[in-house]
């Protein structure tokens, strides 16, 4: 005997029911989901755009998740899959964005050169108003590193704040 179990529309319940989640995995996500989803909204700016982001991070993460439990560094890797989603999310185009941008001397294109970890310390410093033990947290990082980082994309970036500090030299007309 068979019994169809369809609904009206069509659909299988239980065709359809989520699988379960691991355990760790589970715990991982309520440790971290608003972390994240902070720093998606701070990066993207709207709501939806944040849960969008953090969803399809942590999706990409379960894909990964046995592998990434055998990992010596897991917040770090799951720091750079959701920075990468993140930056999937503006399209990819963030640093060409910033590119074309005038700071008027020539800060953005700078930054935009950074390495990826000195950009994203830069970024979370200084636009985000992050310290560096969230910041640290946020990327899996100690926050000597954090601090080695960020002390790197400031010599980078010294040149640039040095020309615009600079007295501009006067010439003399007759």
């Amino acid at each position: 005997m068979t019994d169809d179990v369809r609904e009206e529309d069509g659909r299988t319940p239980v065709a359809e029911a989520p699988l379960p989640l691991p355990l760790e995995f589970e715990a991982y996500y309520l440790t971290n989901q608003e972390a994240f989803h902070e720093f998606a909204l701070f990066v993207l700016g709207t709501n939806d755009l944040a849960e969008k982001a953090v969803h399809r991070a942590f999706r990409e993460l379960l894909r990964h998740w046995d592998d990434l439990l055998t990992e010596p560094d897991l917040p770090e890797q799951a720091w750079n899959i959701m920075r990468r989603v993140v930056i999937d999310e503006l399209l990819g185009t963030l640093r060409e964005n910033m590119t074309a941008m005038d700071s008027g001397i020539g800060l953005y294109p700078a930054l935009c050169k950074l390495p990826s970890r000195q950009f994203d310390v830069v970024v979370l410093k200084f636009i985000g108003k992050y310290d560096t033990k969230h910041i640290a947290w946020y990327m899996g990082l100690t926050p000597n590193t954090v601090r080695h980082h960020c002390r790197k994309a400031l010599e980078r970036l010294a040149p640039i704040h040095r020309r615009a500090t600079r007295p501009m030299k006067r010439r003399d007309t007759l």
